[in-house]
């Protein structure tokens, strides 16, 4: 389910619990609606939003922090692509390396920034081809010391880089745990109802609450975006993989 529908889902219930509110408030007794009422409701109301804004907090810094992650790891697999000046040192012999590695890292950039839209990233290291090049690159034969260095050195990277590209894969899932998610829209529509419960029914007061339905729902669709970093309108640049694509070889 994409993070837009789940964020008009939370926005349809959240504003389902402010109108809820108003169509109860019409209906309750006059007792039901005094001031040591309102008063012990607002007590209630301001523990649940002190504990749906840690929750907020917390699923905002969780997400932030799972996209930055990944973000970086993206970084690093461009930075780690300089294999291919090792191996243009190496000589003329690594030529089918460099043109593997090539491949495997335009292949890398079409599957996790697939052209089509409707297409989900595919993280998946197996699917590049990428697993031959560490093989090809052992199979180089040094003829002097310099050459013995740059192999090490390109075996080095070259682990770095499928290491990496694990992580990203083992990463792929949500971090947001989803009953995390449930209580935080069960908190808030509640607050919401109370809102409802104690305002007068007019545009301004439904317009108020549909802005703060609308908000509420926002952040939400904002943490499910920043979670899925490969998918969705927010997602990790690939300027640096496909600049890096367009020095190779050269």
């Amino acid at each position: 389910m994409s993070s837009l529908v789940i964020g008009g889902i939370v926005f349809a219930c959240v504003f389902a619990g402010a109108v809820l509110g108003l169509v109860v408030r019409s209906m309750l007794p006059d007792h039901h609606r005094s001031a040591e009422s309102k008063d012990a409701i607002k007590l209630v109301m301001g523990l649940l939003a002190t504990m749906a804004a840690l929750v907020l907090g917390l699923l905002i810094g969780s997400a932030k922090g799972s996209y930055d992650t990944q973000s970086n790891e993206v970084t690093q697999l461009a930075a780690n692509v300089v294999l291919d000046r090792a191996l243009a040192h190496y000589g003329p012999e690594a030529k089918d390396s460099r043109d593997l590695l090539r491949r495997s890292v335009a292949r890398v950039v079409d599957q996790m920034w697939p052209k089509s839209g409707s297409e989900a990233a595919e993280l998946n290291p197996a699917a590049t081809g990428a697993e031959g090049l560490y093989d090809k690159i052992q199979a180089l034969s040094p003829q002097s010391e310099v050459q013995r260095s740059l192999r090490a050195e390109a075996l080095r990277i070259a682990t770095d880089v499928g290491r990496t590209r694990s992580l990203l894969f083992a990463q792929a899932g949500r971090s947001i745990p989803l009953p995390f998610l449930l209580i935080l829209v069960f908190w808030v529509a509640v607050i919401f109802v109370s809102f409802g419960l104690f305002a007068p029914f007019n545009t301004t007061v439904v317009t108020a609450l549909f802005v703060g339905a609308l908000s509420v729902s926002g952040a939400i669709f904002l943490i499910l975006e920043l979670d899925q970093p490969f998918q969705g309108f927010i997602q990790i640049s690939s300027a640096s993989l496909r600049l890096t694509l367009a020095n190779l070889g050269q």
